[in-house]
């Protein structure tokens, strides 16, 4: 009973990176975690490894890519009775080295289907299963990443992300259509695309959905986190030279640690109650540095995209 009593939030991609040490700074404020992975052997080991309290943290299965997938872990989550008082979008795939698309189960292209459309179908089938306790609402936070902003450093290096008009959803990225823009195939600019709209997602999410259930939507961008998992596709020079780059250069970097506390406070401090907010930090590598609401990209604030993207978004994965 007592385990039921504690705060539970979902964390996506639990199974390492930043995910897994949202996962454990969470566990440390005495919540109980949900680690939603592909691979629940590998995520149960590297739980243990970290040393997050057994009785902190349960592990459900899900491949985000896969929409089905989606649909039986939103019922074995809501099978355990536990309520949901935070759910974090944070798995990713970045696949930079490919030169043909990989597709998933439905046919979409797999970076948009794993980063926005799985977490998309999630958030809304979760959506009415929030809970408010009496001292703080419910919360939804989805990373974020510099590159989708070209107003900032990171995020001028090409390609740039750009999603047209939303051609690809519009065709429902039948083959051989891609992208999002309906435009040839380009891995780097399919994540940076999907991350775009992650941002457009939970700023619609606050637009049409904030008032009425008094959830507080937002995103984050903990930092450079360079030596994380997610750039295990890119080439092995790049994964040694570029945490050496951010650390000794840019220091931009942040290590996955840090960027997990990051993560734990946006969904559970008093701070961070502000809803429909982009949370950046300055410098980003120091504890003392100050978090702030960062200015999304032109894209991402665009709303008319946002409404459209949603609808379409709504269509492809069966909500609309």
């Amino acid at each position: 009973m007592e385990q039921q009593q504690k705060l539970t939030a979902i964390v996506t991609g639990a199974s390492s990176g930043v995910g897994l040490y949202a996962a454990k700074a969470l566990a440390n404020r005495d919540w109980h975690v949900v680690m939603a992975c592909r691979d629940v052997a590998k995520t149960e080991k590297a739980a243990q490894a970290l040393g997050i309290p057994r009785e902190n943290y349960s592990i459900l299965q899900v491949d985000l890519a896969s929409l089905e997938s989606v649909r039986y872990f939103v019922k074995d989550f809501l099978a355990t009775g536990r309520s949901l008082h935070a759910l974090v979008c944070n798995a990713a795939i970045y696949m930079p080295l490919l030169k043909e698309p990989l597709r998933s189960p439905e046919g979409y292209e797999l970076s948009m289907a794993t980063n926005h459309l799985g977490h998309f179908l999630m958030c809304n089938l979760l959506l009415n299963h929030f809970a408010h306790t009496s001292t703080r609402a419910a919360r939804l936070v989805i990373l974020g990443t510099v590159t989708h902003n070209p107003d900032e450093l990171g995020g001028k290096i090409p390609p740039r992300p750009d999603l047209g008009n939303l051609e690809g959803f519009a065709a429902g990225f039948k083959d051989p259509i891609t992208m999002a823009d309906g435009k040839a195939f380009e891995s780097v600019k399919a994540y940076k695309d999907s991350k775009v709209c992650n941002v457009l997602t939970m700023r619609e999410l606050h637009r049409r959905y904030h008032e009425s259930t008094g959830i507080i939507f937002s995103s984050l961008y903990p930092g450079c986190v360079a030596d994380t998992p997610l750039f295990r596709n890119h080439y092995p020079l790049f994964q040694k030279i570029f945490p050496w780059f951010q650390k000794n250069i840019t220091g931009g970097y942040v290590s996955q640690e840090l960027a997990g506390e990051r993560v734990a406070m946006v969904v559970a401090d008093d701070e961070f109650k502000q809803s429909g907010i982009y949370w950046s930090w300055g410098n980003r590598q120091k504890k003392d540095r100050q978090s702030f609401a960062q200015r999304v990209s032109p894209q991402a604030r665009d709303d008319e995209r946002a409404e459209r993207m949603w609808d379409l978004s709504a269509k492809l994965v069966g909500v609309a």
